[in-house]
């Protein structure tokens, strides 16, 4: 997987799939909320990002924009970003509908429109990390954009689940693929043209590519699946989610 097909894959796939993708998981995501992972971890209960009042904040594929949306309303000064004009025709929308509007910026997530150290928190809530093909560029990036001090805090699919079936019950607890292959998920047109691409990195892979760019490792949460919550999203769900964690968020702080 190159870069150039995993921009173009992403792209094309979501500003297709947006408004489904919102008619799906809207409700669940709430519109002024900030979900970090189908196991329904919130940012108003961990307050991973600590207090984001008066704070430059960047959001990195935001989506429909929901969790700057909820920053918004803590008092950060915030910015969401997309390479998706789909994602973000939806989360225009969603300004207008809540009230709650944010500045939307479509951009590539390697290559971000954002001065050098003017940014106090960056995240990602499952955007963009998982979908391009050299993250350790998108680590360098976020890392650039923060001033010493910052943090950049992102969640995504835990490493562990290339291991498995994407499904969410028996059937997903059952190893069938190598945790080491590093080779793309891909779906791909009848004519072969890749129109769904997801990347795999190991849990090494990723703290190696944190620290390469500069970055201290602060923490990594590995949600649990929470008692009562019986909502299935995908390959989540409470079965599976009952002895494997699905969703790693990896907490990183830029050195002053």
């Amino acid at each position: 997987m190159d870069s150039d097909d995993a921009r173009a894959a992403s792209r094309h796939y979501w500003d297709n799939e947006a408004p489904a993708y919102y008619a799906e998981h809207g409700e669940f995501l709430g519109d002024v909320d900030f979900c970090w992972c189908p196991e329904g971890l919130r940012e108003s209960d961990v307050r991973l990002l600590g207090d984001v009042s008066g704070r430059v904040v960047l959001e990195i594929g935001c989506g429909a924009a929901q969790c700057a949306r909820w920053l918004a309303t803590q008092g950060a000064k915030v910015i969401a970003t997309d390479l998706s004009a789909g994602q973000l025709a939806q989360a225009r929308r969603l300004n207008e509908d809540t009230g709650v509007p944010v500045p939307l910026v479509q951009a590539d997530a390697i290559t971000l429109p954002v001065r050098s150290e003017s940014i106090d928190i960056a995240c990602s809530a499952f955007g963009a990390v998982p979908f391009v093909a050299d993250s350790l560029a998108l680590m360098r990036e976020a890392a650039r954009v923060l001033r010493p001090g910052g943090r950049w805090i992102f969640s995504t699919t835990h490493p562990f689940v290339w291991c498995l079936p994407d499904a969410p019950d028996a059937n997903g607890l059952v190893v069938f693929h190598s945790y080491f292959d590093r080779r793309a998920y891909t779906e791909h047109s009848a004519a072969g043209e890749p129109l769904y691409i997801e990347a795999h990195r190991t849990m090494g892979d990723r703290i190696r590519e944190i620290v390469a760019a500069g970055l201290v490792l602060v923490d990594v949460i590995e949600p649990e699946w929470p008692e009562g919550h019986d909502q299935v999203w995908g390959q989540w769900g409470p079965l599976r989610g009952q002895f494997v964690p699905s969703t790693s968020i990896f907490v990183t702080a830029k050195p002053h």
